[in-house]
């Protein structure tokens, strides 16, 4: 069977750390905590490999405020980039923001060329006054982020 999008599911937790910690290795991307991802399960989508549940990518989109939200933790494994599934993940969540009346999507990212690509534009993090009281705040590199952020109106 081919690789397919879904949405993710509680035994999917533990899958979705272990290929986010790996590419936070990489710095890829900002490592997530386990309780993080339980408590936020429903944001994420996952590349499922077949049936019995092996992950091979995800993306979350996360409710932000009243008008915007944030696409985070995007990752797909090596060996399925380059065939468009991190765009597909990523269109799977802006879908489910024009759904939720969300028409403005951003992200903290260092993947720029990519969301570049897909319509995004670089912005100065003071547009994002809710990200950085919410989260940033919180993070190790706050306030020195070297994360770029950008947003798409939808």
């Amino acid at each position: 069977m081919a690789p397919f999008i879904r949405k993710a599911t509680v035994p999917d937790v533990k899958r979705i750390h272990a290929i986010l910690m790996e590419c936070a290795g990489q710095r890829l991307l900002l490592p997530r905590s386990l309780n993080d991802l339980y408590s936020r399960i429903r944001d994420f989508v996952v590349v499922d490999a077949d049936e019995g549940g092996a992950i091979l990518g995800c993306c979350a989109l996360s409710i932000t405020w009243e008008d915007i939200a944030e696409i985070r933790s995007l990752v797909v494994l090596e060996s399925l980039r380059g065939q468009g599934w991190g765009r597909r993940l990523v269109e799977a969540c802006m879908s489910d923001a024009v759904t939720l009346g969300l028409y403005r999507v951003f992200t903290l990212t260092y993947q720029v060329e990519f969301f570049n690509k897909l319509g995004y534009s670089v912005v100065g993090k003071e547009v994002l006054p809710q990200k950085v009281w919410a989260d940033c705040i919180h993070c190790p590199q706050f306030p020195e982020c070297d994360e770029t952020a950008m947003l798409i109106e939808l």
